[in-house]
This record gives structure tokens, sequence and C-alpha cells, in this order.
């Protein structure tokens, strides 16, 4: 039996029914997702990097006047109770609302936090909204989380969804069995990502999603911008001097020695290629996470250019690879680096998507 007429039908519900916004040229939106705040305990995976974000949040968004989007699965609610991630990450929730000084603070809910939605007491329930529709010009951003391009939808199958909760909670967490995520599923994850593509193409608008807890920088995983940047700085090699012959060899070196690193992994990083078809259109940024070993991804939205961002503790010496050739920066004296992993004009970006899709 059909069930649905439309290919994508909750995408569609989504981008109609979004909270509606509009981006001016003075505007800086910082997008955050996946925290995944526990209970402060050993399986809390926020934990390892909570100073980080409480510091670059304090110390950097906020006095440079941005505007903050959570992009859902801020709590951990499979393995936590609510009560307990408030209590142990109170501060917080108050530094979330703070943003709201420097034009709006939202929250999408993902399907670690969706329980969260009907929770009317719930702390930062004012500003949660399932999605939220930017416009830029003509031009349309779509933010949501990116479980609704699932087949199983949480809120579809609550009766799955509930059992998942009891499995993680209360079998899961006390034998450490790890948890139960898409973010550690390769081919589940290339799945969605190619699904909310299709979608972004035919409504030819950009999505800004989390969820996967892969970056996607216009639609390209690392692995692919690695390759694409190699084969463009081969490219320019036999034009170059000899000077910058030699800026052009160093700087292959090392993406050679960043793409092998990639490999070594496997499937660790999940090395499943980020090309949904032959013509990458840039339709898809993914934020990443706030949980990763080494430190944190996000997308920063400034007037009429988007980027990636990577913030990370300086005592982990380590090669970062930017598209830009641009060197971390100390914020302050407090031992955290910001790098711009890759960044461009939305223009640029619209125009490309509207030719190509």
């Amino acid at each position: 039996m059909q069930l649905h007429h439309k290919k994508h039908p909750h995408l569609e519900r989504l981008l109609n029914n979004a909270r509606s916004l509009s981006l001016e040229k003075n505007s800086r939106v910082l997008v955050l997702s996946d925290l995944h705040m526990g209970n402060g305990g050993r399986r809390d995976e926020f934990r390892r990097n909570a100073d980080l974000v409480r510091t670059m949040l304090t110390d950097y968004y906020h006095p440079e006047h941005y505007s903050l989007i959570l992009n859902g699965d801020v709590e951990e609610l499979f393995k936590f109770p609510l009560e307990s991630i408030m209590e142990q990450w109170d501060d917080f929730y108050e530094l979330f609302i703070r943003f709201r000084q420097n034009g709006f603070f939202f929250k999408t809910y993902g399907n670690h936090d969706a329980a969260l939605a009907d929770e009317k007491e719930y702390r930062l329930a004012p500003f949660m909204f399932e999605s939220l529709k930017f416009y830029y010009g003509n031009e349309t951003l779509l933010c949501f989380h990116g479980h609704q391009a699932s087949v199983l939808l949480w809120e579809t199958y609550p009766v799955v969804s509930r059992a998942v909760v009891f499995f993680l909670r209360y079998i899961a967490k006390p034998v450490g069995i790890r948890n139960f995520s898409i973010a550690y599923n390769s081919r589940r994850r290339f799945a969605i990502e190619k699904s909310i593509y299709e979608f972004s193409n035919n409504a030819k608008i950009v999505s800004v999603i989390g969820h996967t807890h892969r970056p996607l920088f216009e639609s390209l995983s690392k692995v692919d911008y690695l390759n694409y940047r190699i084969e463009d700085l081969c490219r320019s090699y036999p034009a170059a001097d000899g000077m910058e012959r030699r800026a052009i060899e160093e700087k292959i070196e090392a993406l050679k020695e960043e793409l092998d690193s990639c490999h070594k992994q496997g499937k660790k990083i999940g090395l499943r290629s980020g090309l949904y078809n032959t013509l990458t259109i840039p339709s898809v940024f993914n934020s990443g996470c706030a949980i990763g070993k080494r430190g944190i991804t996000a997308l920063e939205i400034e007037g009429s250019f988007i980027r990636l961002v990577y913030w990370f503790n300086g005592k982990q010496s380590r090669k970062f690879i930017s598209d830009r050739d641009n060197s971390p920066k100390e914020l302050g004296n407090t031992g955290f680096y910001r790098i711009v992993l890759n960044e461009d004009h939305l223009d640029y970006v619209f125009s490309r998507l509207r030719l190509l899709a």
C-alpha cells in the first residue's frame, strides 16, 4: 500500500511548517548540534568538551554578537533523565538563553531529545521548534536536525522509540554497551544525507542539518574535500614559478598526510564518500557535533558568508588543513583555538544550486 504520494513528505512538512526568519547583511548566526548533554558522569559524552563549549560561547560568540541555534540532540535523553542533565549543566541553559540579547536563540529537536517537544515546563520550551526557515533574499535555508529523513521515524513509531530508550538507559548504559546512534553507522548516515540532498535539490533550498555527526560543507565530506583540493593544486602547479611550486608541494604533502590519516581510521570515521551523484550541488551543510575526541565543529553565517569552523584544545598537537590556508587562532589565553576550515559566499552557493539542481 502506498502511504505517501510524494518522495519526501516529512521533509516537505518541515519546510512548510518552519519558523521563518530573515538573514540580513549584519546577521551573525552560530549553528551547533549534537551536544548530547548527560549527567556529568563517565558515560556523558559532552563532558569532554564542556569547558571548550562554555568558553567559546562566553568569550567569543556572545561578545561578537552572534545569535545561536542549537540544532537538535542537545540533551541525551536516551541515557539520562532530564532532571539530572539540567542539574549538571544548569549554567549552560542560562548561557543559551543569554544569546537572545544578540538577536535570537532557538533550538530544534532531534531524535535524542524529541521527548521535550511536549514538555511545557522544559526550560527551553519557548524557544524550541522542529525546523527553522531563513530567507536570504529570495533564497531559503532550512535548518533541522536531520533524523526526519530516516525511514524509521521516532514520532511515527513511539513504541520502538520507548523500547530503544529503555534498552540504552537501563541495559546498555550499566554494562557499557556503546550508544546506539546513526553517527556510528556509515551506511545509514550516508542514506540519510542522500535523502536530504535529493529533497534540497528538488526544492532548490539549502539544508543545514546535524544528526550524522559528520561535518559537510557544500555537500562535501572531508575525504571528498581533500581529494578536490589536491586536484586543484595539481592543476595550478605547471603555471607556478619556483617559490610558488615549493609552496604547492608543501600543501599537497600536508593534504596527502591528512587523507592518509582518514584512510587509516577507515570505518571509525565512516570513510564513505559524501558524493551523492557525479556533479556535487552545494545544497547540504552539516555542523558536525560537539562531542568530537579532539574538538568540535560548527557552522557560522556572517552576513553573506557561510563557514565551517573547528574549535580545539591547543595542547593536542595536530595539523589542521584549511581550504583558505588559515592558521589556528587562540582565543585570548584560554588554550582553545579556532580555525576556519572552509568558507564561501551564499550568493555563489545559491547560484550553483539554481544552475545545477
